[in-house]
């Protein structure tokens, strides 16, 4: 067995042995996730995936571990922005807190399975058009573009969004009280609660965020083992992040312009590279590991000592 399976298969024994422990002491079913159980879940995650880096790092070498580092802080970045849309998503559906859990770990489990999809899709690409690695550069210094200068009127608004106009026209989809069910049985017909509703719109949300965040990755590395574990560790640890950041996503106004930078910086690493080659020009991977810490705990700091937003209960008020 080489190196690479002996990764693959310490990764996947470490993620479904971490999921038992996850589910089975930290969470409970239909019960609200406290402060204190979401930050004891966080640390949990991050140390996790510290140590598999380490592992990487004795296994396969500097190089890998330190992509795999660089391409989770990118991914963990990113998620904050779905926290985000998350928050809108639970707070237009009025889920009850104690189905929180419960639909973000379906939701986020959901998107697992299509984030390896969009990898595999894209890893197959890179192999057979090489050239197509231009536009994701490109596409990136548009998102970055758009990202770092869009308005606070242009934030997500899931009465708008063209799955739930789907759903609720071509599906049986019923508004009664859920009591954490998926589905409702009424006249001997199956209909959707709005459980399922918010489950469907946190996956394909994930996967429009993937959009972004999986070509970004392909510019720290293409080794589908990198690509691959840094998606899942930063993925899985999205929902406890989520219960502890819920209360203060808010605070961080200037983060998504510190990912934009990010963005372009990769977007125009990755243009680059031909000429880069062609003067035999190598750019170290812990170039982009630093940019990315800098970036975006900048961006953090900054936000904390300039904060520019009102809350969102006092916009209502």
């Amino acid at each position: 067995m080489g190196k690479t399976e002996v990764t693959y298969l310490v990764f996947f024994i470490v993620i479904i042995l971490a999921l038992i422990f996850d589910l089975g002491f930290f969470s409970k079913k239909n019960k609200k996730t406290s402060l204190k159980t979401a930050l004891w879940q966080s640390i949990f995650w991050v140390v996790l995936s510290v140590l598999f880096f380490g592992f990487m790092w004795l296994e396969d070498g500097a190089e890998p571990a330190l992509s795999f580092m660089s391409a989770y802080l990118m991914e963990k970045s990113l998620s904050i922005d779905n926290i985000f849309v998350f928050i809108l998503i639970f707070s237009f559906f009025k889920i009850k807190e104690e189905y929180y859990s419960r639909v973000l770990l379906i939701g986020i489990l959901m998107a697992i399975g299509f984030r390896a999809i969009f990898i595999w899709l894209g890893i197959a690409l890179i192999q057979k058009f090489e050239w197509i690695l231009y536009i994701f550069g490109a596409f990136l210094i548009y998102t970055g573009i758009k990202m770092f200068f869009a308005k606070e009127d242009d934030e997500f608004k899931p009465e708008e969004n063209a799955i739930y106009r789907f759903m609720n026209k071509y599906m049986r989809v019923t508004t009664e009280e859920p009591k954490g069910r998926f589905v409702i049985r009424k006249h001997n017909k199956a209909y959707l609660t709005t459980l399922s509703l918010v489950v469907v719109m946190l996956a394909v949300t994930d996967i429009l965020f993937a959009v972004d965040s999986i070509p970004a990755v392909f510019a720290i590395s293409r080794d589908p083992m990198v690509v691959y574990t840094s998606n899942i560790f930063a993925v899985l640890g999205l929902r406890s992040l989520f219960f502890l950041l819920r209360g203060a996503v808010d605070k961080f106004d200037y983060l998504p312009q510190g990912i934009a930078i990010v963005l372009v910086f990769i977007g125009v690493k990755m243009l680059a590279e031909y000429f880069l080659h062609q003067h035999n020009i190598h750019i170290p991977v812990y170039v982009s590991l630093i940019v990315i810490v800098l970036c975006l705990g900048g961006s953090i700091l900054y936000s904390l000592y300039h904060q520019r937003k009102e809350l969102p209960e006092a916009k209502v008020k």
